[in-house]
């Protein structure tokens, strides 16, 4: 019984839309009107407030991180429900019941999933290679997944587990599915370093 609890306990937490939330509350406007038009911190800095940008963007890992974290740390879950638990917030994050059960495209609340299982390993070299991916590709999904890449390097090296491995085999699913507008088209990398490079374009 404590599994379910605690699974749809994250589900719930995962789904609080802090961006449309603190978005209305500080700034007086939706941030779905920004950007891609998902919730998320990344359209509250685009709308132009950083500080609470910032602090979406922190709540957002946090509300996946202290669920996971308390469940895989101090109460040592393992197993079926571990993965259940760990999934469950990008789901609440990507299927809000607050929003009509859509919602955003879930990297934040999918970072915090590896903080709580990994604290800093898994969780920076996602960091990392997202960042890397930023500057090698034009969409912002394959950089994504070619954050998601770092993830399985970090696993595979220092947590060689078949557990972390299905969470993370979710979460590609899951994130393939929330950035499947950019996902549609081959990646290409940035104009620049085309030119830098003399690579050929992509047609």
């Amino acid at each position: 019984m404590l599994p379910v609890v605690l699974a749809l306990t994250a589900y719930v937490l995962g789904s609080l839309p802090f961006s449309v939330w603190f978005g209305k509350l500080f700034m007086r406007l939706d941030v779905r009107h920004f950007g891609d038009q998902n919730p998320g911190a990344t359209n509250v800095f685009r709308a132009g407030n950083r500080l609470v940008g910032l602090l979406v963007l922190i709540l957002d890992i946090s509300k996946a991180a202290v669920p996971v974290g308390l469940a895989y740390y101090t109460l040592e879950m393992r197993g079926p429900a571990m993965f259940l638990i760990a999934t469950a917030p990008p789901l609440g994050h990507a299927f809000s019941p607050f929003l009509g059960f859509r919602g955003g495209k879930a990297i934040a609340s999918v970072l915090g999933v590896w903080i709580g299982l990994t604290l800093w390993k898994a969780s920076l070299a996602g960091v990392l290679f997202v960042l890397i991916g930023r500057m090698l590709f034009d969409l912002p999904g394959w950089a994504v997944m070619f954050g998601l890449g770092g993830i399985l390097a970090a696993v595979l090296i220092w947590f060689p587990d078949p557990l972390l491995l299905m969470v993370l085999a979710g979460q590609v699913l899951l994130l393939a599915y929330t950035h499947r507008g950019d996902l549609r088209h081959r990646p290409r990398f940035r104009s620049r370093l085309i030119h830098y490079l003399h690579l050929p374009k992509a047609e």
